[in-house]
């Protein structure tokens, strides 16, 4: 574990930032092979559980050993850098947009992009930019986390220690925003597509995991398939699965699928992070831990690879985000041909993999500096 960390937190962030950039690239065949394909949550709630996670693991440590203020001032040192970084994303963004667009007859990619609002009012684009609430398709992710992220010291000292009033505030916050219509504004009146009243649950959640991890817990020495929760939690994942599986035949979803079920279940919001899509990451995160309660697995060269993106998820984000729009602009150049479409996602995933080797190694170089001088 390098400086303490659990490659299998590393190892999932990393594969989530995979999963995401294969989802933003339109007609990718490997976006088949994403988690949202298999239920109803998917890499989103992957990455906000596990970044909750890590801001608690990390600034609560600060707060034990330096006091709250020094972890406040770190935490909101890290939210500016994040919006500075957001800013100057979107900026790129748009130009690698604009070019790509330029050079594609097929589709619009201004349009995909959700760029629209810049070219009809550039001026209010501009301020809805800096407030947060001017953000392009790819972008949503980030501004998110921005927000928890300002909003963590609020909660920190109590959630270290009493974890569970914690979840219980959040809990009753989450319920009664759909209901009370809270959510921040975004453009043209609308409202902000990944809420940050339902999903600070997610991240509050990742957070109580993250102090209940440090803890010591009992062993169970029952087998998986006979303890109750093991069973319900991969029961959840598993129907989940096959009725994702089933939308993409309507004509079979429909025949099974009573009407009065079907007026319950749907829609399974993502804005509001519908208690479909909690229930089933909370399951399918369960399952998982159960499934792979060591770290050996990690050892393996592909996932050490994997692991090295989790520890520079920022970077590798923001690569994934100005990978997406150029992969798009390729394959819509050589007409969607599958072998394309096959090659910029693997060619991005490889960057991606690039950027974090990279990282590490000037890493390593800055502390032979330091030990070297010292």
């Amino acid at each position: 574990m390098p400086n303490g960390r659990d490659p299998r937190i590393d190892f999932f962030r990393g594969l989530a930032l995979i999963f995401i950039f294969w989802d933003h690239v339109p007609h990718n065949p490997l976006g088949q092979i994403t988690l949202r394909n298999f239920g109803f949550s998917d890499a989103a709630e992957v990455f906000v559980f596990l970044a909750g996670f890590a801001a608690v693991l990390a600034y609560g440590k600060i707060m034990q050993r330096d006091g709250y203020w020094m972890a406040c001032l770190k935490i909101l040192r890290r939210a500016w850098v994040l919006y500075v970084v957001h800013i100057f994303l979107l900026a790129l963004l748009m130009g690698i947009v604009f070019f790509a667009n330029s050079h594609v007859e097929t589709r619009d990619l201004v349009s995909e992009m959700g760029l629209t609002h810049f070219v009809t009012h550039p001026q209010q684009a501009l301020t809805d930019e800096l407030l947060l609430r001017f953000k392009p398709n790819l972008m949503d992710p980030l501004p998110l986390y921005i927000v928890l992220l300002a909003g963590l010291p609020l909660v920190l000292p109590m959630l270290v220690r009493k974890p569970s009033v914690v979840v219980a505030v959040s809990l009753t916050i989450y319920l009664l925003a759909p209901w009370m219509g809270w959510n921040l504004r975004a453009i043209a009146d609308g409202v902000w597509y990944f809420n940050p009243v339902t999903w600070q649950l997610l991240f509050v959640l990742g957070g109580a995991a993250a102090i209940h991890s440090q803890r010591p817990r009992p062993v169970e020495t029952r087998p998986l398939l006979r303890q109750p929760l093991f069973v319900s939690a991969a029961l959840y994942v598993l129907l989940a699965g096959i009725l994702t599986l089933s939308w993409r035949w309507p004509e079979v979803h429909d025949a099974w699928m009573p009407s009065r079920l079907s007026d319950l279940l749907y829609p399974i919001s993502k804005t509001d992070l519908s208690p479909l899509r909690l229930v089933h990451f909370l399951a399918l995160a369960y399952v998982t831990a159960k499934l792979l309660p060591g770290a050996g697995w990690t050892q393996n060269r592909l996932a050490g690879e994997v692991c090295r993106m989790g520890r520079y998820s920022l970077e590798v984000f923001c690569l994934g985000v100005v990978l997406a729009p150029l992969a798009d602009m390729v394959n819509a150049m050589a007409n969607d041909a599958l072998a394309v479409q096959l090659a910029t996602a693997i060619v991005g995933a490889l960057l991606m993999a690039g950027l974090a080797a990279w990282l590490e190694f000037n890493k390593r170089l800055d502390q032979r500096k330091v030990a070297l001088h010292s």
